[in-house]
Formats: structure tokens, sequence, C-alpha cells
């Protein structure tokens, strides 16, 4: 065979070979179902982000997905169990500032190392926080609510989805501004808080907005203030605690993290699909339906966002003194 022939039939098959490489690399990367850990129970704003995601996200990449919830320990539990996930097995992570930021500031050992465990895959979803009422509590503005709980203090306690969650420190904020001393009471996520809201059990709740609003809706409980910086287009008539004379406002978030023993071309390779996936049309309706607001961010977009948070929150997670 001459040489220049040899030669073109080299390069050729060499040229196969690279180019066969990345498709064999991401059948191995996609190798059985993709679960998609939520830390907290079913009916909460983590639990509703995984399921719209999942929704697009297997038929995306070819995969079945599978929600999970483990609840315990405020999300540490599920936290604690996915560091040590092996390198071959496909889990995300959606966890939100109570296990990224919260845990590990008031915990001696929270289990786990927000930046040395995971890795940020993209950022999904932002949202508000809100506090209602039950129906029976006989109060329809943020100062009549105040003013009732002064006036009596035995029923001076609001609920959260979970001690050491954001809707926790920022009913502790609220408190603090307005002066009202109230006890936290901690529920295993947003089904039982709301269900004993509506029951009578618990006669305040802080929590995220768009977890409130479909009963606040249906006229099962009356949300009083949203701490977004302006009205929601989904509900114009709840003032902003601003408006309603307290001058707070917060966020929060919901953001895929991968164990840091995934290899990064498969996160990357998730992470780029679901951001696909939070810029379809119809997933940006359906978490408008939701009342979410959809998110699609780079892993290093995620990590600014996520140093900013910090700095944002951790002195006020300090300053509440609050320990587990």
């Amino acid at each position: 065979m001459p040489p220049r022939r040899r030669l073109l039939l080299s390069l050729t098959a060499a040229l196969a070979a690279s180019t066969a490489l990345p498709a064999q690399a991401q059948a191995q990367a996609f190798e059985g179902p993709l679960r998609m850990v939520v830390p907290y129970a079913p009916g909460g704003s983590s639990d509703r982000v995984a399921r719209l995601v999942a929704d697009k996200l297997g038929p995306k990449l070819g995969l079945t997905v599978v929600v999970e919830n483990r609840t315990g320990g405020g999300g540490r539990i599920a936290a604690q169990q996915l560091k040590a996930t092996p390198a071959h097995q496909n889990v995300l992570l959606l966890a939100n500032p109570a296990l990224m930021l919260v845990a590990p500031l008031v915990f001696k050992d929270a289990g786990y190392d927000p930046d040395k465990d995971f890795q940020p895959v993209s950022q999904a979803s932002s949202y508000e926080f809100a506090v209602a009422v039950g129906a029976g509590v006989p109060v329809r503005e943020l100062n009549h609510l105040l003013a009732w709980l002064r006036a009596n203090p035995e029923q001076a306690n609001f609920g959260v989805p979970a001690t050491g969650s954001l809707p926790h420190f920022f009913g502790l904020m609220v408190g603090e501004k307005a002066g009202v001393k109230a006890q936290v009471v901690g529920y295993r996520g947003s089904g039982p808080l709301l269900a004993d809201l509506m029951g009578g059990q618990v006669p305040v709740a802080f929590d995220t907005f768009d977890t409130l609003l479909p009963q606040h809706e249906a006229g099962k409980i009356r949300i009083l203030a949203v701490s977004s910086a302006k009205r929601s287009p989904f509900a114009p008539a709840i003032p902003t605690f601003k408006e309603a004379g307290l001058d707070l406002g917060a966020d929060g978030w919901n953001t895929f993290f991968a164990p840091a023993s995934m290899p990064a071309a498969r996160a990357a390779q998730f992470g780029q699909a679901i951001r696909e996936v939070m810029q379809d049309p119809e997933t940006v309706r359906r978490f408008n339906d939701a009342r979410l607001g959809p998110v699609a961010s780079t892993p290093e977009q995620t990590r600014r966002m996520l140093a900013a948070y910090r700095a944002q929150w951790a002195p006020v997670v300090q300053k509440s003194g609050y320990q587990p």
C-alpha cells in the first residue's frame, strides 16, 4: 500500500475513533435512571420544582427520572447520604439555602461540606416568602396580626416548613422588626404545616409564597404580606412587607447539585440539559402557572450566586442565635 494512502487511512480511522468517543462517553454517563432527591416532604416548593423539571428532563436525556423525597433533619439526612454516592451513579440533589447556607453555620458538624462534597449544576428557581394566618384567626392585615399577637401572647407562635429554613429566619426577622417574640413551630415539610394552618392547630405560618397562594386563593388561609420588592403579578392585591409597614425583603432559591464524586463531564451534561429545560417555553409557562420563577444558570454563575447569598444571610443567621 502506498505510504500516502496508508497515512490517509490512519488519519480517517483516528478521526472516526475521536468522534465515536463522546457518544460512547455519553452513553456511559447516562447509564441507569437519574434519581432526583428532594430533601423535603411532597407538596412544598422544592418538590414542585423537581417534578416540573423531571417531566421534561427525562425525555431530553432519554432517561427515566425518579423524584425521591427523603425527609429528616431539615434536609441534612439526604445531603449526608448523597455525599457518599459512588461516582457511577446518576443522582442530583435539589437543595435550598437551608442546606447549603444555614446548616453549616448553625451545626457544629452538619455531616457534609457544601463546597467540598457537592458541585453546583444549575439553579432552577427563585421564590419569595409570605406570612399567612388560618381562616379562623380574626385579622386581615399585617399590622392587625402583630397587634393581635401582642394582645394574645399565649398564641404568639408561628409554623415553618422546617426549623433552620429560610422561612424560619425570615419569620424571626419579622418578629424582631415588629417587636413580637414568638415561638417557632417546625414541621417536616410544607404539607403538614398547611394542614395544621388550615385546621387551626397553628395560627400563623411563614412559608414560600407559591406554597401558600393556592390555599389563599381557595379561601382556606389568608396571606397578609409577601417578601418581594414589588407586589406579585400572581396576586396583586397582597401587599409587600414594606407596604404593610415593615421594611423587609428577601428571596430564596432551589438549585441542583451533584455529589463531588460525579465526573465533571457528566455533571456538565446534566447541567446543560437542565438549562435547556428551564428555557423551554412550556416549562416557563408551567412554572408561572405554579407561581414560581424559573432560572437557568451555569455552574460558575451558580457559584457566584451562592457566594453573594452567603454574604447576605450569614449575618442574619448568626445574629438570630438559633441553635438546632
